[in-house]
């Protein structure tokens, strides 16, 4: 064991972070009947004299429906989320979260008063089109952004208008929206 303590590096910690406390919301979901998702990781219209109206702006990214939906956004987020820390450091990786959980969050608590979000799926989507952008240069925009964007923002739209499926695309899209302004704000600093 004490050959593996040198060998395993905490590589990105704000990714494996919030992976780590996305788990453990899900196992207090889980344990809870679900009760913890509804009082901190969703977003939807409650008072406004509610403290956890503030808190669950931003806590709603942690929350997930089940092992499946954890699952499925982890993939991606540990997927994308060490070259988008390693890129951008630490800091603005944590800024990135934040602010997408909030801008994500407000919106839906604002425009959907009969709904609730829950996931880090648009903070995923933020990752993909980022991603995108990694080599940014002045004056030019990527054609892995623009087809980023036609391909995944294209089908969050069709799967908003045409399907069905209690999945939020509009999170998705507000996701996306936030990894490009983040791209362009982050990319000029270089």
């Amino acid at each position: 064991m004490k050959k593996l303590k040198g060998v395993i590096q905490y590589n990105s910690p704000v990714i494996l972070t919030f992976a780590a406390i996305s788990l453990v919301a899900l196992i207090l979901g889980t344990v809870t009947g679900g009760l913890t998702n509804t009082w901190l990781f969703s977003v939807y219209r409650s008072s406004l004299l509610n403290p956890l109206t503030y808190v669950r702006l931003f806590t709603h990214v942690l929350g997930h429906a089940d092992l499946s939906h954890y699952m499925g956004n982890m993939m991606f987020f540990l997927l994308l989320g060490p070259a988008i820390e390693e890129k951008y450091g630490s800091r603005n990786t944590l800024l990135i979260i934040v602010a997408t959980a909030f801008i994500t969050g407000l919106i839906f608590f604002i425009f959907f008063p009969k709904s609730a979000l829950l996931g880090a799926s648009g903070i995923v989507f933020c990752f993909i089109v980022l991603s995108s952008m990694t080599d940014l240069k002045e004056g030019k925009i990527p054609l892995t952004l623009i087809l980023v964007c036609i391909l995944y923002i294209g089908e969050e739209v069709f799967n908003a208008i045409f399907v069905n499926d209690n999945i939020s695309q509009l999170g998705h899209i507000i996701g996306g929206a936030c990894g490009c302004a983040f791209g362009f704000k982050l990319g000029k600093k270089k």
